[in-house]
């Protein structure tokens, strides 16, 4: 991968401590990166083009303070692992696989460290772990959000997702096809079926918890409770990006009513 600036990315996550490839600067770093990067599809919903390119999402989170999803957060995040030192190997991840098969293999990018064991890196996951992850059977626990890991019965590691968010994704411990990474990447942010595509998604972890904003709805999550409300508004939008998320989007004021069609159509029953 590119050279970069490992100090400005350092001032982005706002980490002044040690370096080194170890599981302790691993876990400060993944930590620090989800506290200071949210995670946003707003590219995705304002139709600018997005590539699986680390260099591009470096240069997008970290000179043009911006989040990304799961390509661009743990692509830049890859990037600063390894100016470090850490050996790092992307893998490709594939959500929900355990109900839609092979048809969304390659939907999410993961990062394996391998120490003296091996660790999972996935600061892409928007409300997922806050710190790296072993492959493994059985739950875990962070700051009182309970994970599950189990091997699927075809070689696959299954990670569970906490109960606020009850979703999983499938990752082989193998280096990822990059064409089936970049050509997922295309599909995701331009099919109409694409949750991407049909939701505005922006979400960050405090210390004690998760801030979630979806289409209209702004939801605060801890461990134990949940609370929510409606974002009223398309000027209040744009001010909860800037003070509740850290995004200067002006834009995104324009989205406004497509963010209220998608909330409205997420409410709408089923068909029958």
């Amino acid at each position: 991968m590119s050279a970069i600036d490992l100090d400005a990315y350092l001032a982005r996550i706002g980490y002044a401590g040690e370096l080194a490839a170890d599981l302790t600067t691993l876990r400060a770093l993944h930590r620090a990166h989800l506290l200071a990067v949210p995670y946003e599809n707003l590219d995705v919903q304002l139709g600018r083009p997005l590539t699986t390119d680390p260099a591009a999402a470096f240069e997008k989170i970290v000179r043009r303070r911006r989040g990304g999803w799961c390509y661009e957060m743990n692509g830049a995040f890859g990037l600063a692992l390894e100016a470090v030192g850490f050996p790092v190997t992307r893998l490709a991840g594939a959500v929900l696989r355990e109900a839609l098969g092979a048809a969304n293999h390659a939907s999410h990018l993961v990062l394996k460290i391998d120490l003296d064991e091996t660790w999972l890196a996935d600061v892409g996951y928007g409300d997922g772990p806050i710190e790296p992850f072993q492959p493994g059977d059985g739950p875990y626990d962070q700051r009182g959000f309970e994970f599950g890991r189990e091997r699927t019965e075809d070689g696959w590691w299954r990670m569970r997702n906490h109960r606020h968010a009850p979703r999983s994704f499938d990752v082989r411990l193998e280096p990822a096809d990059e064409a089936e990474l970049a050509g997922r990447c295309v599909h995701l942010q331009t099919a109409p079926t694409s949750v991407f595509v049909q939701n505005a998604i922006v979400q960050r972890h405090t210390p004690d918890g998760l801030i979630l904003l979806r289409n209209r709805t702004l939801r605060h999550i801890w461990p134990d409770r949940t609370e929510e409300r409606l974002v009223e508004g398309p000027v209040e939008y744009v001010a909860v990006l800037r003070d509740v998320f850290g995004l200067d989007l002006p834009e995104a004021e324009g989205l406004w009513p497509r963010i209220c069609a998608q909330h409205e159509a997420a409410l709408a029953p089923a068909p029958a």
